[in-house]
């Protein structure tokens, strides 16, 4: 065979010929098929998800009583090419749970502005329950994240302002 050229001894008759090409072109085409799997796999990086974690605790704020903002929980975020997945739960908090967001600092340690809300599943009386949310994220809020610039905060009816925070930081394992 050259380049799809089948070569056929002349007193062969015309089924075995038939037979032959179409094994070979079945075995060709299985080949070039597996090739292009084997091309596709080594080519195209798997997406690895990046993790993050936090740990959410009272919010330092003047003027508000300890009593006002007691609680804790922890959350987590999954990060997979640019749609990230939070999850967390909370507990213990002195007042019920209102809203919760994820919300993008100025630099890392330094509170900023809402981005996403998230959805707060509270217990029957608000002080403890779950968050979670999915988004889509831009370019530019991949690279805050990745640099600590992220953080989930809940509120309360006692501390509308803010009750517990926490800075989702890359979970790596070293």
């Amino acid at each position: 065979m050259l380049w799809g050229v089948f070569l056929v001894e002349p007193s062969q008759t015309r089924l075995t010929e038939l037979f032959m090409t179409s094994k070979r072109m079945w075995f060709l085409a299985s080949l070039a098929i597996g090739l292009g799997f084997h091309w596709f796999a080594i080519s195209s990086p798997a997406q690895s998800a990046a993790k993050f974690r936090g740990r959410l605790s009272p919010v330092p704020a003047l003027g508000i009583q300890p009593a006002t903002v007691a609680g804790a929980g922890s959350a987590s975020a999954t990060l997979t090419g640019r749609k990230l997945a939070v999850n967390g739960s909370f507990e213990k908090m002195a007042s019920p749970a209102t809203v919760a967001h994820l919300c993008l600092g100025q630099l890392p340690g330094v509170r900023g502005d809402t981005v996403f809300d998230l959805t707060v599943s509270k217990a029957a009386d608000g002080t403890s329950g779950t968050i979670a949310g999915n988004f889509d994220l831009t370019p530019e809020q991949v690279d805050a994240l990745k640099k600590g610039r992220f953080y989930v905060q809940i509120h309360s009816e006692g501390a509308p302002n803010g009750h517990l925070l926490g800075w989702l930081l890359s979970d790596v394992k070293k």
